[in-house]
Order: C-alpha cells, then structure tokens, then sequence
C-alpha cells in the first residue's frame, strides 16, 4: 500500500516531500496531511500568535495565587525564571519540531516517528484527555463570572443552560474555520489585556517600590504546592498549536517566529500587571485569590476599571476555548491520518473545512464533564499532560539521533548532551509535580493509562479485521 499524501497545495507538498527525501532511507517519512486539496492554508502569524497566547494564557487571570503562596518577591521571581526553565525549552522543542513534521497532529506525529504507533497512540490520549478535561472548565468560568451580574445563574437550571447554551454556541464558532477563530483571538486579546494596559499605567504614581521586595507577612507559611502549581499552569501548553500545523501558511517560517514573538508577549501579560498592582496595592496576603486582579484595579483606578477586567476574563475564557478545542479537534484528524484512528476522524466539513467530527466529540465530552465536581479529575489532567510531556522531551532527543540529516527549518542550536541538559530541569520539575500528587489522582491516571493502552489495541485489532477504513499507512513507514 502507498502513503496518502494530500497536500493542501502542490508546492506545499513538494516542499515537504524535498524536504524528507534529502534525508537517508526518508521514502517512508512522508506525513499524510489531510486537508483539502481546494482550500489553501490560511492560518498567517498573527492570527497563529494570538493562538498560541490563548493556548498558554489568554491574559493574566490567574497569577494571583503566587503572591499568596510565596509572597510578592518570589511570585515576581518565578514569573521572570520561569519562563527560561519551562516556556522558551517548550517553545524551542514545537517549533524544531512542528517545522520538521509540518502535519496536522504535532507532537502525536513526534512520538510516532520516534517510537512507533503505541507511542504515538498513548501521547494523543494523554493530551487528548488533558486538553478537553481543560476545555470543560472555561464554559463555567464564563459562568462563574456573568453570574455576579446575572444572579439567578448561580444555581439550578439556568447555570446548567448557561452552561450548556455558552458551550454550543462557542463551538460552533470553532466550527466556522481556524480563520475565523484566529482572528476572533486577536480581537479578543486586545480587548481583554487593554485594561491591564490602563491599570498599569494609572498605578505608575502609587508604587512604591519596596513592596516588590517583601517575602509576604510574617506568620504566613508558604505553599509550594500552590505556588509551583500556578507557575506551572500559566505558562504551559505552548505545544497545544502544534496539532493545527496542517493549517498554517508557510510553517517552516511562521511557527518559530509566532512562537518568539508569543514568548515574550505572554511573559509580559502576567509581568507587567503583577510588577504594578503588587507595587501599588498594599492588602492582606490572603486577599491574593484568583481574580484579585479585578478589586485592585478597583482600588487603583474605580469600579469601571473593575468590571472591564471581569467581562476581560469572560472573554479571555472564551479565547482558551477556542484555542484549546481546535487543538483538540485538528488533534484527531493527525492521528486519523497516522492511522491511529479510523479515517473518518479527519473527515472535513464541506462550509467551513473544518474538522466537525474532532469539534463534535471534544464539545460533547466537555459538555458531560462541565457538570461535575472536578476537581481531583483536573489534578488528573495535570498528571497525564506530564506524563505526556515526557514522552515529548524523549521523542525529540530519540528524532535528533534517529534523523539528523533530516532537513529541519528551525533547529535547536545545541547538540544531543546540550539537548539532554535542556529537557532534564524541565522534566525534574515535572516529576516533582507527579510525586506530589494525591492517591486518588494516581488512581485515575492509572486508569485512564490503561483505557489508552485498550484502546490502542482495539483500534489495531479493527485495523485487522477492517472493521472501520483507516488511512494507508505501514508500519515500517514510519
């Protein structure tokens, strides 16, 4: 049987045959991409920035929770290192490799290049997992937020059709095309982070610049626990927009310079407003929940200022899920083309081009989870997007050994030591976050491991019988 390759445009797909035949024994290397032959990619680096924030940020809602696990200095601290430990080896690692494997899938095509179908098979239900279990918890952040406004969706039946009714309506505007959800990112960044701006900028006069220095207040024992966590989550996920790489517009050169850009663009979202209201706002160490960015700007500039942050929030919420959803979505049509899932999955609305059945599935999964308490389920989440994460960093040094002639775009400038020394802080950081985890997420993790391990073989065992059409892919062709 032969591969299918179906460029989305024939120079599109003569560059990546060019680029895999230059390397030895590479015949077998080709990615089948399944985008439609008739509709060029659209996806330029604008639109794919602002993806790419609302993949990892969407703002900085949320940092709170820093200054009250370790006080201002350090949350300031972490915020400024960070970044170096976690997101810009991240970001290095998509953009080598999205450039390299420029297919609809991402790091679910890293794994299964590296090593082999159950490999790539367990990392797209790990990230698969992880990423809608997220996607369910935005629809009731929106909520959460409206229902100071609008009292009655605090409970009962109308919270559950607001969440319901917010949930339908958000996918469906994903299913109108990547074009218009990457636009609608750059819409909704702007307007969500132009508070901030202003807050900033009205605090300039009230702070004093010896509150950055504090440890927190005395008698107030620090939580790691929360505080690595908060680091962790707000500067994650930057290999979420590798799954839509079949839909962008030049990604050899786009990807890695969407992601520089991205880098610093989120690192100063959360830096600029923490660095002004820790400077200018002097409260309790314990008023430093999330959302607390809102009363400061109360106290800074008024009560307008207040509640543009909050209805930034709701719409910041709703950039995460359109981000994240079409992450997941483009996600199965890269593991439907590598044959891990039956063909079907990749099948493309005949309107908009978009994957229907991967936007359906994830809206559907979301909706059933939005309704529950989960909070350990989420914790879950968390384990198995690391588990994943591993398997990440160890595909991308196995490809540097197994492919280095391989012409790749992007690429790392460092050699396998200095790339083993990279990914091991990241991955020390990530065991921590594993052992540190209580038994009940272990349990679930576990569980969900082996449903993905069945899995595999399920869909290999119908593959065999020919019980569903997968795409044309061998094996030893990988």
């Amino acid at each position: 049987m032969q591969v299918e390759i179906q460029p989305s445009n024939p120079g599109a797909g003569l560059e990546q045959h060019e680029n895999l035949s230059k390397t030895p024994n590479h015949s077998s290397q080709q990615l089948p991409i399944s985008t439609n032959p008739k509709t060029p990619k659209k996806l330029t680096l604008i639109p794919l920035i602002f993806l790419i924030y609302f993949e990892v940020a969407g703002g900085p809602f949320g940092e709170e929770p820093a200054v009250q696990a370790a006080g201002p200095l350090l949350a300031l601290l972490g915020f400024l290192v960070f970044p170096f430990i976690w997101s810009v080896p991240e970001a290095m690692i998509t953009a080598e490799l999205s450039t390299a494997f420029p297919g609809n899938g991402g790091f679910v095509i890293w794994a299964d290049r590296a090593f082999g179908p159950f490999f790539g098979s367990l990392m797209g239900s790990w990230k698969f997992f992880s990423g809608v279990i997220n996607i369910a918890s935005f629809p009731v952040l929106c909520v959460d937020y409206l229902k100071k406004i609008i009292h009655p969706l605090e409970s009962g039946w109308p919270r559950q059709i607001a969440i319901l009714t917010s949930t339908l309506v958000l996918s469906f505007v994903n299913y109108t095309g990547l074009t218009i959800v990457g636009w609608a990112a750059v819409l909704l960044g702007i307007v969500s982070l132009s508070p901030f701006i202003l807050m900033s900028l009205i605090a300039i006069p009230k702070i004093q610049p010896h509150r950055w220095l504090s440890l927190g207040q005395k008698g107030v024992k620090r939580d790691w626990n929360l505080f690595f966590n908060t680091l962790f989550w707000n500067l994650n996920f930057w290999d979420n927009a590798s799954t839509l790489a079949g839909e962008v517009d030049k990604p050899q050169k786009t990807y890695p310079r969407a992601l520089l850009v991205a880098v610093i663009f989120t690192c100063l979202a959360y830096l600029v407003p923490l660095f002004a209201v820790t400077g200018a706002v002097s409260v309790d160490q314990s008023a430093w929940e999330s959302g607390f960015h809102a009363e400061a700007a109360g106290m800074i500039a008024g009560k307008w200022l207040k509640y543009w942050i909050e209805v930034g929030a709701v719409l910041s919420a709703i950039g995460l899920f359109e981000a994240q959803l079409s992450s997941c979505a483009y996600q199965l049509v890269g593991m439907a083309d590598l044959a891990i899932l039956p063909k079907f999955f990749s099948s493309r609305s005949k309107w908009f081009n978009t994957p229907w059945l991967g936007i359906l599935l994830a809206s559907l999964i979301a909706i059933g989870m939005s309704y529950m308490n989960f909070t350990d389920i989420i914790s879950s989440a968390n384990f198995l997007y690391s588990l994943g994460m591993l398997l990440e960093f160890a595909s991308f040094i196995w490809l540097r050994r197994k492919l280095p002639e391989m012409k790749r775009p992007y690429r790392v400038p460092l050699r396998i030591p200095g790339l083993v020394i990279m990914c091991l802080i990241p991955s020390a950081f990530l065991i921590v976050i594993m052992v540190i985890a209580t038994k009940i997420v272990f349990l679930v993790s576990g569980l969900m491991t082996v449903a993905a391990i069945g899995w595999y073989f399920l869909m290999k065992f119908c593959r065999k019988k020919k019980i569903f059409r997968y795409s044309n892919v061998e094996d030893d062709e990988r």
